[in-house]
């Protein structure tokens, strides 16, 4: 729900007789804070989402102008105004190019304009702006620990929010998110909210509870999943060290339902953590849908145990394959000769083990109801492993 570049086109397309002309993808890019800038040396410091403006008087070659934009989109910049008139005149086609190829907002308003009362108004909508997310924030963070006490989000969000519409929860993290510092983390937040491409005013972006949360309202399924796919390109094409991971949870109708979206979003982001994955739709896990939804962990810990320990010991004793020959067997369904071919292992010897694994765990294998303690065992340790 940040101040955009869109809501930023609106307020000052007559007012200040602004022009979009590259980085059309960018449209809905969030807004940080302006910077008005003559040289490069501030942008290292860039945090993520920051918008420039300049009178391009530092910046006198296509060169310099190609060199400013090309640090903005390394250091996540939202988007750049130009001021023309005085120092610049015509905007280089290859600079036009670029914003449009690296999706980021290229911008114009003419000289006669005060920059420094158009920077002062935007500064103002933005901080405006944030302290309203801030309220959105922690009335969702309540729709998902108190669902059941309505009075403090409903009304709160109801503004903002079709609250009796459809929500869905996605998860956005990578490996060690939870372990930055605070600076670090918020910096990363204002560059995945870049890669969001598409984000509108009906979601909120925010990090809670060790993961970064996007909360959608009334949007299709479609649109959600072009989004992610539009982030996670984005991130790899700006920032390839990051390893960015998404969970997506079900869809649900009104907001006292969100925090069965976002606990369904919770273990689908685990699962595609732990399966190196980058996106995991919940509703797509099948079995994993259950498992992952039990509170007591333990308790799976122990059907994995109870199921799979004899025959981890038989294995370590005796330099064994018997717990891969039997997840091979069960996979199969009982198929000797595809359990042969896939352990490249003559039938006879797959027959041998089997007959002795039967033995150990006490039991035939034979039935669906006999098979399935061990199917749910694996189905298990692959959460973990």
């Amino acid at each position: 729900m940040s101040f955009t570049i869109e809501d930023m086109i609106l307020t000052a397309e007559n007012r200040y007789e602004m022009k979009f002309l590259a980085g059309q993808n960018g449209w809905a890019n969030s807004i940080s804070w302006v910077h008005l800038l003559e040289d490069t040396t501030i942008i290292q410091n860039f945090w993520g989402k920051e918008l420039a403006v300049t009178t391009g008087l530092g910046f006198p070659q296509k060169e310099d102008w190609m060199n400013l934009v090309r640090l903005l989109n390394r250091y996540h910049a939202s988007g750049l105004i130009i001021n023309v008139g005085q120092y610049i005149y015509d905007i280089p086609e290859e600079l036009i190019a670029y914003c449009n190829e690296n999706d980021l907002p290229l911008l114009t308003v003419p000289w006669e304009v005060h920059l420094s009362d158009m920077i002062k108004d935007f500064s103002i909508r933005v901080f405006l702006q944030d302290n309203t997310d801030e309220q959105i924030v922690a009335a969702l963070i309540a729709a998902i620990e108190t669902p059941d006490n309505q009075k403090a989000y409903r009304k709160e969000l109801l503004q903002y929010f079709d609250v009796d519409g459809s929500f869905q929860v996605l998860l956005l993290t990578c490996e060690g998110l939870d372990s930055m510092d605070t600076v670090e983390r918020k910096k990363l937040s204002y560059r995945i909210q870049l890669y969001l491409e598409d984000i509108t005013h009906n979601a909120s972006f925010f990090y809670y509870n060790s993961d970064f949360v996007l909360i959608a309202n009334a949007v299709s399924e479609e649109y959600l999943y072009r989004l992610v796919a539009g982030a996670i390109k984005r991130g790899k094409r700006r920032m390839p060290e990051l390893e960015l991971c998404v969970g997506i949870g079900s869809k649900c109708m009104d907001i006292s339902q969100l925090s069965i979206s976002y606990q369904r979003a919770k273990a689908a982001a685990h699962m595609a953590l732990t399966h190196k994955k980058q996106v995991v739709k919940f509703d797509d896990c099948g079995l994993f849908r259950l498992l992952y939804m039990v509170e007591d962990k333990g308790i799976l810990r122990e059907m994995e145990t109870e199921c799979l320990a004899a025959l981890e010991e038989h294995d370590r004793r005796y330099n064994a394959d018997y717990v891969d020959t039997l997840q091979s067997y069960l996979k199969h369904d009982g198929s000797i000769q595809a359990v042969a071919a896939e352990l490249f292992t003559h039938r006879n010897t797959v027959l041998y083990r089997i007959g002795n694994i039967r033995k150990i765990l006490g039991n035939e294998l034979k039935t669906p109801e006999e098979r399935l303690p061990y199917q749910i065992a694996f189905y298990i340790r692959r959460m973990h492993k």
